[in-house]
């Protein structure tokens, strides 16, 4: 399941939108609308298990490196040669695999709050520990049991910066599986992100990151350099981790100063 902003634009540049956890694709429609009135054709995919799309039968289907071959086969699938690549939250970290792994598929990456897979595997010890809800996702149904609740370790309270989080949880309720979609790509992926050496992206660059994101640490974006052949630029903005729901405007702003 995707949204596509103009199926009959075959000439506009392409700009494909990877949204994260715990949302969906309509995370990006503000986004969209400002870019599609610049001349920009955009497309956003319902990852794996998430809005509109297949639930996967088992857990491994849930696998990063397998979901970035998703979004590079549905450019395939729409006769794309190239598009720019924004994600943000787990959509950056699928976006640094699509840009690794199929070079050719992007013409210039924006990854926001998550920097490149290695540099966030080598990130300081500070981010073990404010990422401490990856672990707690490892715990089949007992996560999901209590991330549906009211105690603790709720998404109600864990994630209680996420400006839709009352939609969220009413989400998740009415389609519990959904949830453990959601979940499931720590499952599959921590792993091979946290041991694996993923390849550098040979095109420009932009990192964005927010200074009041309580779950990730600034290094491990500032230090994706390292993993960047193309150009590299950073920008550090005030605001929480929600960036694409929290400050659409500035970020489309960005977005067309760089692409």
């Amino acid at each position: 399941s995707y949204l596509d902003s103009a199926p009959d634009a075959s000439e506009r540049p392409v700009v494909l939108l990877l949204h994260g956890f715990p949302d969906e694709a309509v995370m990006w429609t503000p986004v969209i609308r400002r870019l599609h009135a610049a001349g920009y054709r955009c497309i956003a995919p319902d990852t794996l298990g998430c809005g509109a799309s297949q639930l996967g039968q088992q857990t491994r289907d849930y696998h990063a490196r397998r979901i970035a071959d998703d979004h590079a086969a549905l450019l395939d699938t729409l006769d794309i040669r190239q598009a720019d690549v924004v994600g943000h939250d787990w959509g950056a970290a699928l976006a640094w695999l699509l840009a690794g792994y199929h070079p050719e598929r992007v013409r210039r990456l924006v990854p926001i709050s998550v920097g490149h897979p290695t540099a966030y595997a080598r990130a300081e010890f500070r981010q073990k520990l404010v990422g401490w809800y990856t672990l707690f996702f490892q715990l089949p149904g007992l996560s999901e049991r209590l991330l549906l609740g009211e105690g603790r370790f709720s998404l109600r309270r864990v994630f209680a910066s996420h400006p839709e989080m009352e939609a969220v949880l009413q989400r998740m309720r009415a389609q519990p599986a959904r949830l453990t979609a959601a979940v499931r790509i720590y499952r599959a992926s921590m792993v091979d992100v946290l041991f694996r050496k993923h390849p550098p992206v040979a095109c420009d660059t932009l990192g964005i990151y927010s200074t009041g994101d309580r779950f990730l640490v600034a290094s491990q974006m500032c230090d994706s350099s390292r993993w960047v052949k193309g150009r590299w630029q950073f920008e550090q903005w005030p605001g929480g981790h929600w960036v694409p729901l929290e400050q659409p405007e500035k970020l489309c702003e960005a977005l067309l100063a760089f692409i």
